[in-house]
């Protein structure tokens, strides 16, 4: 079943709780957290208070994105603030450190997922691959809202769908970047059932029409 998950990081924070509300009327599965530390991209976006703020005001299934440098030092807090599903980038960390961060995800009950940047291989996700929910590849490059779909992805997101066919076929394929309307139907043919949606969601002021745009593309 293919899957709406809004990035709040498009969201009008004066307003973030209606804002999730509204998104949740509209027909939305996820509500897409996207974490930026400066450092492992160049901008800062929210962290664990506003995540705690988010838990307490919604029960959307919450797909936090961490795009920061050696997440498995925050791993147990972002599940404990309330993240249901935690994803942790490839390149953020060495190969053991970012299987310990799957392992505290999951012991303390949360799904997990990896994620790969634009210039990242398939290949990239294959050690962790058997114990995750979920892999994310990016169709721009991290760190900032509002930047154009890079079709380039495609064939990698096609070999990303295969690899998960053949290792692990329960695990979800998210794609975020530049997502709307006129992207969606290509990124659907290559194989991803999770679309995350920025602009092209909170961006609209009919949330619900945005919604239903992007699934029947």
């Amino acid at each position: 079943m293919l899957k709406i998950a809004p990035s709040i990081l498009s969201a009008d924070f004066a307003r973030l709780g209606s804002e999730i509300e509204e998104i949740k009327k509209a027909g939305a599965d996820y509500v897409h957290f996207d974490v930026m530390d400066g450092q492992f991209v160049p901008n800062i976006s929210i962290g664990i208070p506003v995540l705690k703020s988010v838990r307490k005001s919604t029960d959307m299934f919450i797909d936090v994105h961490l795009m920061i440098d050696r997440p498995v030092r925050y791993a147990k807090q972002f599940c404990q603030a309330g993240a249901d599903l935690v994803n942790f980038h490839v390149e953020a960390d060495s190969e053991e450190n970012i299987m310990e961060a799957i392992r505290i995800a999951k012991d303390l009950g949360k799904k997990t997922g990896v994620t790969i940047k634009p210039k990242t291989p398939a290949s990239a996700i294959e050690p962790f691959l058997p114990y995750v929910d979920l892999v994310l590849v990016m169709t721009v490059e991290p760190g900032f809202g509002g930047q154009s779909f890079m079709a380039d992805q495609l064939p990698k997101i096609e070999a990303v769908k295969a690899l998960i066919d053949k290792i692990n076929p329960g695990c979800e394929l998210e794609v975020d970047g530049g997502i709307d309307a006129n992207t969606a139907a290509s990124v659907k043919k290559a194989g991803a059932n999770v679309l995350v949606a920025g602009s092209a969601v909170f961006g609209k002021a009919d949330r619900a029409a945005a919604v239903k745009s992007i699934r029947e593309a």
